[in-house]
Order: structure tokens, then sequence, then C-alpha cells
């Protein structure tokens, strides 16, 4: 009978080293985003956090989850993985908190066929900082080395986030009312929407990344990290009576904000009222897309919206204005009687 050679984890694929390697280099990155309410956090088998019950009548926990779609595709393709995790969390934490609910801790997924360690602590270095942005715990996660499920070099993300908010002031569309106004708060790019049509787009025009376009290379444009609104809309919704809100993410301008409006009304939206980014004045004319079609794909340049009453908008734009966001009274609620299309961008 033949002597059989012994096998390990690392002869099937698995280096159980980089992975312990990797979490040594992830913890000071992590450290920085901690919250008194975290009881215990990366390197258990689950992560502990304390409700403030201190802070709250009766709280309630929102949660999300999401990825990043193929911008990631886009992101090994230039060998940039610094700032995909700003994208992940900004795509959880973002959704969180359209209902008025402050982020409070994260996780976070990440899958590969073989561990490089430095491309996943670039990975998780900005997670980390998309978490602190957001004033948001990062408390665990996974790593997962999966050997034959994704080609060399490729690796897949998803994230998850937990928030709370109090019951009472909640934003569930109920407050919305006809004639109340729109502020559209400018995105940094297509944040991590509309990929696939942007990558097709790239392919078709035999584009060149390192072009130039309104002052930055398309690559850079196109890589830019979706922008974090927690903080600035946190401190409006301490003052302004906002009635709803909306994460622009797939499905664009016309499918989002409508998602927050109650039947019986829609939208008027004046689609000339704030600049369009040249990054997307350059995917409609390279790709041919229509206007309607990029108005349901992308966010356009505005992403994320507060609809509140005519009153406070110009103070809800000055005040983000004074934080560095640029905003604008970009339409209106109005009574819709059930026929036609509920959202109307002139």
């Amino acid at each position: 009978m033949s002597q059989k050679t012994p096998m390990t984890y690392r002869d099937a694929g698995v280096d159980i080293d980089a992975g312990a390697s990797l979490v040594e280099r992830i913890k000071p990155a992590v450290r920085r985003t901690m919250r008194p309410e975290v009881l215990a956090g990366v390197g258990g088998f689950g992560a502990s956090v304390r409700v403030p019950l201190e802070r709250y009548r009766e709280p309630v926990m929102v949660s999300g989850t999401d990825g990043v779609g193929t911008k990631l595709k886009l992101a090994q393709q230039l060998g940039r993985h610094d700032t995909i995790g700003i994208d992940l969390v900004g795509m959880c934490v973002n959704d969180v908190l359209v209902q008025g609910a402050e982020p409070i801790f994260f996780l976070d997924y990440f899958a590969t066929g073989k561990l490089d360690v430095d491309t996943a602590a670039a990975v998780v270095a900005g997670i980390a900082r998309g978490c602190e942005e957001s004033g948001c715990a990062l408390v665990g996660g996974e790593t997962a080395e999966m050997p034959d499920m994704y080609p060399p070099g490729e690796y897949d993300l998803a994230g998850f986030c937990v928030g709370l908010v109090e019951r009472s002031k909640m934003l569930d569309g109920s407050l919305v009312k006809a004639g109340q106004r729109l502020v559209g708060i400018a995105s940094s790019g297509p944040h991590s929407n509309g990929y696939s049509l942007i990558r097709r787009i790239l392919t078709r025009a035999q584009a060149d990344l390192a072009s130039e376009i309104g002052g930055q290379t398309l690559g850079d444009a196109l890589m830019a990290p979706t922008r974090l609104y927690v903080k600035p809309v946190l401190s409006l919704l301490a003052d302004l009576p906002i009635a709803a809100m909306a994460h622009i993410t797939g499905g664009g301008i016309t499918e989002n904000i409508i998602r927050v409006v109650p039947d019986g009304l829609g939208l008027h939206i004046n689609g000339s009222a704030w600049p369009e980014p040249p990054v997307f004045v350059w995917l409609m004319q390279a790709g041919a897309v229509a206007r309607s079609e990029m108005w349901r794909t992308f966010n356009c340049g505005i992403g994320f919206v507060l609809v509140l009453p005519e009153e406070s908008v110009a103070d809800a734009i000055a005040r983000l204005a004074a934080q560095g966001l640029p905003a604008w009274d970009i339409g209106q609620v109005v009574e819709h009687a059930g026929e036609g299309e509920r959202v109307r961008i002139d």
C-alpha cells in the first residue's frame, strides 16, 4: 500500500497565516472607529454592542446591507483598492440614514480565491475610514478565502449596518405633503450604481481612463468614493422639520425619491436646477444613453434628497454649504390624481 503525502489546508489553497496577518494589519484602523457602546469587537465569534438606553425612550433598530456592484471590476482593473471600502460603507449607512437612524455599527464580508494581504488591508482600511467619517463602529467581519470560486486577483464585498432611531422620530413618508420642497445634495460621482452600463460604455467607446474630464481623469471621476451623508444630515435632523429623505441609488432620480412619497402624491423635478457633473455628460454622449435612461440609472449629480417645508429650504442649503456639501432646491411634492407617471422631470 503506497504511503500518501500529508496534506495541509494551505495545500488546498487556504492560508490561515495570511488571514491572521491581515487581522493584525487592520487592528489600528478598526480601533479608530470604536464607539463607547461597543463591548466586544473584532476578534471574537460575535461583536457585542450595548443599546444606549440613556439616549432613547423607545429605540428602534434600522438595518441595511449592500455591496458595491461591478464598480469592483473597475477597481480591480485599475488596482485601486483604498477607496472601494468607503463605497461599501456609504451604500449601507446612507440607506439606514433615510429613516432618520444614526448608524451605530458595521460589519463587512470580504471573499476571494486567494488572499492577498496588501489588497485586503487596503480595502478594509477604506471600510474603516468610511465608518470613522460616519461615526459608525467597525465591529467585525469575515474574510473568506475560497479557492476556485474567484479568478486570480478578484474579490467580492458585502456590508451590513445597524442604526438606531427614536421611534417617534422615524421617517416613514407619513409626513410628506403636497407643496413641500425637494433639496438635492450633491453626489461625488456615480457612487456605486450603474457600473454594468458604465463598463459597457467604456468598452464600446474604447475609452482611455487616463483622459481628462472636468479637471480630473476619467478613471478618477468613475472611482470617486460614495459620498457619506450621515453627519451633515443628522445635524439637520436635530433642528429642521424634515418630512422624508431618499438615498439615490439603483433606480436613479426617477425611482428613488418616490419611494418615500405616499400614494396620491407625485413629484415635479426641475432637471436643470443643478449643474450636471461632466462624468454624466460624458457617459450620456459616449453611450448614446437617452436622458430618461440616465434619470432611472444614475444619480446624475444628486446623491441624497431631503423633503421639507419651503420655509426651511434656504436654511438647509446654507447649513449644508457650510459643511462643504453643495445642495439645491430641485423640485416639489405635488398632488397626483392617479393618472400618468408620478414623477415628472423637466
